[in-house]
């Protein structure tokens, strides 16, 4: 049961081998041990690879496996046919590891330059600001109403009542 579950840690998961096969055959029905058979294959196959690659690593005196390496392996084994689809791939990783690097696909993706969009997100701080003051300069003048509503209201020139010059013309009437 051990050597089993060790396999398992040493072989392309199964979901990933299944999606490959219906990427490469989609109307084909594929048998469950031939599946197993080509995930053995598989397993081999990069297991011989690495170990090649390992080697040549070795007899350069590095200590990291490098892309060449891989492709010297390829080459060493007779499967340099595969050196340029090997390639492609390569260069298709380094691009997505180029962007997930830069963090900014979402970015890239609107198809707006960088300078545009600082200008226009500088546009949006001072329209928002302004918007801000505006705000403020109507809450104090809503205060200063309030305050000039609360103070009393004084009568200039004492109490109110009949000024003189209305007495003088009720003097009028009675003449």
């Amino acid at each position: 049961m051990g050597d089993n579950r060790d396999d398992d840690e040493l072989s392309i998961p199964r979901a990933s081998l299944n999606k490959m096969i219906k990427e490469v055959i989609p109307n084909v029905r594929v048998a469950n041990d031939a599946r197993e058979l080509i995930l053995n294959c598989c397993t081999e196959f990069i297991h011989l690879v690495s170990t090649e690659a390992n080697d040549i690593c070795n007899k350069q005196m590095k200590k990291t496996i490098s892309p060449e390496h891989v492709l010297a392996a390829l080459d060493s084994l007779g499967f340099g046919a595969y050196k340029e689809d090997a390639t492609e791939v390569l260069r298709e990783a380094k691009a997505v590891a180029a962007k997930r690097r830069r963090g900014s696909t979402r970015l890239e993706n609107l198809g707006i330059p960088e300078e545009e969009l600082l200008r226009q997100q500088q546009e949006l701080f001072a329209q928002a600001r302004q918007e801000q003051a505006q705000k403020e300069q109507e809450e104090w003048q809503q205060l200063q109403q309030v305050m000039q509503q609360q103070q009393p209201v004084t009568a200039v020139g004492g109490l109110a009542g009949p000024s003189a010059a209305d007495a003088e013309d009720d003097d009028d009437d009675y003449s």
